[in-house]
């Protein structure tokens, strides 16, 4: 390992190993405004070069079209590369904000046939179900998960925004690997169950939006003013109205421990998430998203970086003072389920 390479841990008991940071691809294909597909595929290709091998999908991103577009770097570095992608979310075409979910049987198989097309891979790495439906027994879910993986469809299974009673509901049926839910300083509510549960199981975190959706980095302050009329981040309660204006005064705790390390805000948001593997006694594996090789570089520096124990006291309050909900919608959440 050199120096700008990251550190390896292993996601769960027998999954696989993975670098200590992973990449959310989904902003490469949709949600947040403008791509740049050569500009994406160089910060792929530089991930990789830094020891980032867990890359992240799902087959709702941009209906399928991020999988199709992840297929040739996954098919290029094939032995090197963890593949993860879920299946659950369905959004219509014409009602971009609108989620239908489904975790039975039926459309499981078909999900996971379509997704290994797409990809064009014999199998899936990591298979998360990606958003729970209260209507289908999650046992029932992960037998259907756990047939695939008797099947060689997938290699290790995932879970994503799920209870604490859930994941212990799941892991009678089948060993899960990690546990997919947003977790960032902006974020905290899978501290009071999900995490302890978690780590007595043995089963890795994998936090989503490390960086609050990029707002953890001051690089904007208010969703209307500062973001395209495409930008799925204006449908989201924090980010907009008196909610920005208030959640932007949260980051200067933040800036003052940018400014003592001579980092960037950002950096500091990664580095708390990192540190929590140790907070809490478990594997920590964020999956920041970025399309820009500067952007890959930078977060994989943040995995350097360790914070005092003053300098968590000083961050530790952020998270309960932050205006508005991580969704409009949070019974999709596991914080709506608690």
């Amino acid at each position: 390992m050199t120096d700008s390479t990251i550190g390896r841990v292993q996601l769960g008991a027998g999954g696989p190993e993975v670098g200590v940071q992973g990449l959310g691809c989904m902003g490469m294909s949709w949600a947040y405004g403008p791509r740049d597909a050569e500009a994406s595929r160089d910060a792929l290709e530089r991930a990789l070069e830094l020891g980032v091998t867990l890359f992240d999908t799902a087959d709702a991103y941009g209906q399928g079209g991020n999988e199709e577009f992840l297929s040739p770097f996954v098919k290029a570095h094939r032995d090197d590369v963890v593949l993860a992608t879920k299946f659950a979310i369905s959004v219509p075409p014409d009602q971009p904000t609108k989620r239908i979910i489904r975790n039975d049987a039926p459309y499981i198989r078909q999900a996971v046939e379509a997704s290994l097309r797409r990809l064009d891979v014999d199998v899936i790495d990591l298979y998360y179900m990606h958003r729970r439906d209260v209507h289908v027994p999650i046992e029932e879910t992960v037998g259907v998960m756990a047939d695939l993986v008797r099947e060689g469809k997938v290699k290790h299974l995932g879970l994503s925004e799920v209870t604490a009673g859930e994941l212990r509901a799941a892991r009678t049926v089948h060993p899960i690997a990690a546990v997919q839910s947003e977790w960032s300083l902006f974020s905290r509510d899978i501290e009071a169950g999900v995490v302890p549960e978690a780590r007595r199981m043995g089963v890795a975190l994998v936090p989503y939006s490390p960086l609050g959706r990029g707002f953890l980095t001051g690089s904007f302050a208010d969703a209307d003013q500062d973001l395209t009329s495409g930008d799925f981040r204006r449908t989201m309660p924090r980010f907009t109205g008196d909610n920005a204006a208030a959640n932007v005064a949260l980051l200067e705790p933040v800036r003052a421990v940018a400014e003592a390390h001579d980092v960037s805000l950002g950096q500091v948001a990664l580095a708390w998430v990192q540190q929590r593997a140790a907070v809490h006694g478990l594997t920590v594996v964020p999956i920041p998203g970025t399309t820009k090789r500067g952007r890959v570089e930078e977060n994989a520096a943040a995995t350097r970086i360790v914070l005092t124990q003053q300098e968590l006291d000083l961050l530790e309050s952020i998270a309960g003072k932050v205006a508005g909900d991580r969704y409009a919608d949070m019974t999709f959440s596991s914080a709506g389920r608690e």
